[in-house]
């Protein structure tokens, strides 16, 4: 019989920590004067309540070892629990939202989406802004310690093939949560305080500069205004290019720079296939750049380098209105929010290692086409690939692009256009923020949807952020009878 005591306790003890994390605004709105402190007290105290009630009624089950079931459902059980409480402050106080608002912001947040359905956010009180920014950054470091666990362990769209590089063995995974979490911490705390530093020198307010650093980090992309980083200094965009690029970066390679061994990070073929591709990504649009406006100019360039790694790396910034640079410049937002950065990083979308393996498979099979009675093995970084990876990053994007479809008309059907339906379809599954055209474009945001496209769209990015398959599975009948 499946005992779910185990699953209770993770996920009630998670609830509770982030009940726990909603007195820091609450702190900084009882310092600052704002009545708003009550909203987060309040939301506070049901938190922890509750999630420590459902830990402390399971804590017997503490060191009990986990089923691939139990795995499965807290994997995808703790991504749906979080933003439930997460969105009790927007709901009990500013801007006093809907419940279906709220949770959509807070999806949005712990998944890194960063897409929002809020507006006026120049006017909100900070405690608001600091919430969003605690939620981003709660769920980047939450989503390395699970691509780098969980996922490997549950062989999801192919990170089985990462296995070698986690600490211990499948029975043992929360102790190997534990411990993991011990070491990123470390690193993504002076990631995130550096990048506050660099963003306080290029003229952000140390309040803005901490918001932006913890939402940069996580590759989240929640701003303080509604002019996202346009709002800023033109230094500001250099500093968050470099910062998003850096938290797209697999963190395992940090935590292997810190023992003292820099060879991994430099030698990872997945790291410079993908600062390759941002680089090719970047020239094309600072070619069209250049001839739709006859000259070489450095804001062209510098927006040019900043939007389209926001995009690529999932993050969602805005500098710019990129709707107005072209159908090319469109298209090509479209496609390379599909691309994603590295995996075990806080970037999301299908990720770099997946085409590099998807490119190796069909370099592979017209090889034998070519010379049937050869022996032609698809390598990954110097290694044979098992079959068992392929067919598993193969059911990836098939699932992926049939999930992808499938929300797209189901957003059609509740009356949306076209590009706001295949470009929120695409912004939610792949964690951008951001979708295309006027309604949801770079200069808009998600409020003006229907409560039904609000709901498909928070679950595509529940999907999306656990890699598709590690959802559908929990769903399948077969997966409760094994």
């Amino acid at each position: 019989m499946f005992d779910a005591r185990p699953v209770g306790y993770v996920i009630g003890l998670l609830v509770a920590v982030l009940g726990v994390s909603m007195l820091i605004p609450t702190a900084f709105d009882y310092a600052q004067g704002d009545p708003n402190w009550w909203a987060f007290a309040e939301s506070a105290l049901m938190t922890i309540f509750v999630g420590g009630t459902v830990a402390l009624s399971c804590a017997n089950t503490a060191g009990q070892k986990l089923s691939i079931q139990q795995t499965f459902l807290i994997t995808t059980g703790v991504w749906f629990a979080l933003p439930i409480f997460g969105a009790l402050p927007f709901v009990l106080g500013a801007p006093e939202a809907r419940y279906v608002d709220a949770f959509f912001e807070a999806m949005s947040g712990l998944t890194t989406t960063g897409s929002t359905v809020f507006s006026g956010l120049d006017a909100m009180p900070q405690g608001f802004l600091l919430w969003r920014g605690i939620l981003q950054w709660l769920g980047g470091i939450g989503i390395i310690v699970v691509a780098m666990v969980f996922l490997p362990e549950l062989r999801v769209g192919g990170m089985q093939i990462f296995r070698t590089e986690a600490f211990d063995t499948f029975g043992k995974i929360l102790p190997r949560a534990g411990e993991i979490a011990s070491r990123i911490s470390g690193i993504y705390l002076s990631l995130t305080a550096v990048c506050a530093i660099c963003y306080y020198l290029a003229g952000l307010s140390p309040f803005d500069a901490t918001v932006h650093a913890m939402t940069t980090i996580a590759t989240g992309g929640f701003a303080n205004y509604d002019a996202s980083f346009a709002a800023f200094d033109p230094a500001a965009e250099y500093v968050g290019t470099a910062f998003m690029m850096l938290a797209a970066l697999p963190f395992v390679r940090f935590v292997q720079l810190t023992a003292g061994t820099a060879r991994p990070l430099l030698e990872d073929r997945q790291i410079h296939v993908f600062f390759a591709t941002a680089l090719v990504i970047v020239c094309l649009l600072a070619s069209q750049t250049v001839i739709r406006d006859g000259s070489f100019t450095e804001p062209a360039i510098r927006k040019a380098l900043f939007n389209a790694v926001s995009i690529m790396t999932g993050t969602g910034y805005a500098s710019a209105d990129y709707m107005t640079w072209g159908s090319f410049a469109v298209a090509m937002m479209f496609f390379i929010g599909l691309i994603g950065g590295c995996a075990g990083s806080t970037s999301c979308s299908i990720k770099i290692f997946r085409y590099q393996l998807l490119f190796s498979s069909i370099r592979t099979q017209l090889q034998r086409i070519r010379s049937p009675h050869g022996v032609f093995i698809p390598r990954f970084a110097g290694r044979a690939v098992a079959p068992d990876v392929l067919n598993s990053v193969m059911s990836f994007f098939v699932f992926f692009i049939v999930t992808l479809g499938l929300v797209a008309v189901g957003l059609a059907m509740t009356g949306l256009d076209f590009t706001t339906s295949i470009s929120g379809a695409a912004a939610a599954l792949g964690n951008i923020g951001p979708g295309l055209g006027d309604v949801i474009g770079p200069t808009g945001n998600f409020a003006p949807l229907n409560d039904t496209a609000k709901w498909l769209l928070a679950f595509a990015m529940l999907v999306g952020r656990l890699e598709v398959m590690a959802v559908y599975a929990i769903l399948t009948v077969r997966f409760w009878r094994a």
